[in-house]
């Protein structure tokens, strides 16, 4: 299988992202004959998570038109994870990076990003990323001419590498078999391009976009797309159903997937799995792909993990 982009030189990090493996998880919908349900472990990548991938995107097309150069800065908003990506890259490539966060990012994503040394701007956490990206887009109209604004929300090389990695890899590790794909929204990078691929691909499967089930909830890096404001790269057009999900039921799956499987995934994974466990015991069988962004080691300070039973998810 193929990488999301080839090898930088003088360092191997840009070739180790992508190729991530399908895990089986079939205990989710036991007593559902014909599901085969597996989990695209994201985490596998050098940063963490799925966010390697757009990240790598952004800063090869970004470096390729010359808008990027070693010793220049890249400027984005985030929640945590695409600046966690943008600053291994930037320490690998010789980039500075600089960020702008909502002031409720983990203790763990704030480490992280200190040890990399990118720099940090805060912003009110009640605003949440919507003030975040209005921040970062007047930072980046201020000064025009020392930073590189990614801009990972209207960006379309976030869609193009998941079009270019996830989607491909998913159709050759399936081998034609892929009934169901089901991706969290919020960016809506790996959603768009990945159903763009399997659709070019001729696949028939059912995609299913993942959201949380109110504007006020938990679960990090998901956004309520009918109340926010949706991403310019996001379309509407390509989602075959899409699943609402509570921050308790997700991070209910997280404990639980931890406890029997042994597999330590972040909330946004756990509302994935949620939807697609939902989906196998309506639907049947099939094949069953579901996105899992991170896991859970990004979010082991927050209380919700350690809430409630790890019974029946």
């Amino acid at each position: 299988m193929r990488s999301v982009a080839p090898s930088t030189p003088g360092t191997d990090l840009p070739a180790r992202i992508g190729n991530t493996p399908l895990l089986g998880l079939r205990r989710l919908a036991p007593g559902v004959e014909g599901v085969d349900l597996l989990g695209k472990a994201e985490w596998t990548n050098p940063g963490g998570s799925v966010k390697d991938r757009a990240a790598l995107a952004i800063v090869r097309d970004a470096m390729q038109s010359g808008a990027l150069a070693p010793g220049g800065t890249l400027l984005d908003a985030t929640s945590g994870n695409t600046g966690i990506s943008y600053a291994i890259l930037g320490a690998a490539l010789g980039f500075s990076v600089r960020l702008v966060m909502p002031a409720n990012a983990g203790p763990e994503r704030r480490r992280i990003l200190e040890v990399l040394g990118a720099h940090v701007v805060w912003t009110d956490a009640l605003e949440g990323m919507e003030c975040a990206i209005a921040t970062a887009r007047t930072l980046a109209a201020k000064h025009p001419n020392e930073c590189f604004y990614a801009d990972q929300y209207g960006n379309d090389a976030n869609w193009r590498a998941h079009y270019d990695g996830t989607g491909v890899e998913i159709l050759e590790q399936t081998r034609g078999r892929l009934t169901h794909f089901i991706a969290g929204l919020g960016t809506s990078g790996t959603f768009v391009g990945t159903v763009r691929r399997l659709r070019q691909a001729g696949s028939r499967a059912h995609c299913v976009a993942v959201i949380p089930d109110s504007p006020f909830h938990g679960l990090e890096g998901l956004k309520h797309i009918p109340t926010a404001d949706a991403p310019a790269i996001y379309d509407p057009s390509l989602a075959d159903e899409v699943v609402e999900v509570s921050t308790e039921d997700a991070y209910a799956m997280v404990r639980w997937l931890a406890r029997h499987e042994g597999h330590l995934v972040g909330p946004s994974s756990g509302a994935a799995l949620v939807a697609a466990r939902r989906l196998a015991q309506r639907d049947g069988a099939g094949t069953y792909v579901v996105v899992l962004p991170d896991s859970a080691l990004k979010y082991l300070n927050d209380r919700l993990l350690a809430d409630g039973e790890a019974g029946a998810a």
